[in-house]
């Protein structure tokens, strides 16, 4: 493998000290033009290359901010991508992606790796419940952004969706088509998503005068397509099987949604389901899926512009944290339509 030409290289080349080629580099105006143009010809000979992430290093101003999330195969993240990239690329910044895959020792590997980098900032999905990677990453003084996730503290921004509202949204949908035994298939207990999209389901029970025994859960341990197809297994199983289904995200949708198509069920005249997110597969779906909607790729274009404001103010004037919540939105689709 070809090792890399350095400064040093250079200069040892050119017979100069590192000091004139890097004045040559970023000063050329100061260095006598004899000079420089054999430091110039050592350049082009050795094919030397500036390391523009080590002058970014010694400036203190990475051009690069990270993006952590749960899961890139969910299309959800793809659009959170998406509208941070379109944010960053307008200031003149790129996006570092990474997948924490709801593992909270990858959260962890990636955190670290920002910190080696230092990166402008981070736009983080957290899956460690704990919060002790967070505590970790934050010892680091680099800024960063909750995405799709409230900031509970005022050390952070946040930009999130009311998932509570979210979750409310698709039971009172359910309960007003006549449902009375309805499953939720959640994903892992710790995400607070999971447990506020509970929430309101609950909460829409209670205003249709039903009792948390209306909602049967039916825990996953991810947010999948393949999670919920064992979902869809499970409650195909119960002896008394709910009427209509909740899913915490609409790959768990789509997989419940394979398991009936399998087992010869009738989505929606024996079973409706409802997912969340709204992605773009929904509305392709051999049974096109209702779904709560979350402006994705707006939550990933708020999240960058956060970012973008405290890294710049520093110095300046403090920044003053803050947490955004947008509001979700039910659109219907013929998966939990009552039959005609």
């Amino acid at each position: 493998m070809a090792q890399s030409v350095g400064i040093k290289d250079v200069a040892r080349a050119a017979g100069v000290s590192v000091g004139t080629v890097s004045n040559v580099i970023n000063r050329p105006d100061t260095v006598a033009s004899e000079t420089r143009a054999r430091v110039l010809s050592a350049i082009d000979r050795l094919g030397y290359v500036r390391s523009e992430s080590a002058r970014q290093l010694r400036a203190g101003r990475s051009r690069i901010m990270g993006l952590l999330v749960l899961d890139m195969g969910n299309p959800f993240f793809v659009d959170v991508a998406r509208g941070a990239e379109r944010a960053a690329r307008e200031a003149g910044l790129g996006v570092m992606v990474c997948n924490s895959a709801q593992s909270a020792g990858e959260e962890a590997e990636y955190l670290s790796l920002f910190a080696e980098q230092r990166v402008r900032g981070v736009l983080l999905t957290p899956t460690d419940a704990s919060g002790r990677n967070i505590g970790a990453f934050r010892r680091h003084g680099i800024p960063f952004v909750l995405v799709d996730r409230v900031a509970e503290g005022a050390a952070e921004c946040s930009v999130s969706v009311d998932d509570v509202a979210g979750g409310a949204l698709a039971v009172r949908h359910l309960v007003d088509a006549g449902h009375r035994s309805i499953a939720y298939v959640s994903g892992p207990s710790g995400l607070n998503q999971v447990r506020d999209r509970r929430t309101g389901a609950l909460n829409a029970l209670a205003e249709a005068g039903l009792g948390p025994d209306a909602l049967r859960e039916i825990p996953t341990e991810r947010l999948d397509v393949a999670a919920g197809r064992d979902a869809g297994a499970r409650l195909l199983g119960l002896a008394e099987r709910p009427t209509a289904v909740f899913c915490a995200n609409d790959l768990l949708a789509l997989g419940v949604l394979q398991a009936m198509y399998a087992a010869g069920v009738g989505v929606p005249d024996d079973l409706a389901i409802v997912g969340y997110d709204d992605i773009e597969f929904a509305a392709a779906a051999a049974v096109p899926l209702t779904s709560v909607r979350q402006p994705a790729v707006t939550i990933g274009a708020l999240a960058a512009e956060l970012l973008l404001e405290e890294t710049e103010e520093r110095g300046k004037q403090p920044h003053e944290h803050r947490r955004v919540v947008l509001q979700p939105e039910l659109v219907v689709r013929r998966s939990s339509l009552p039959g005609r």
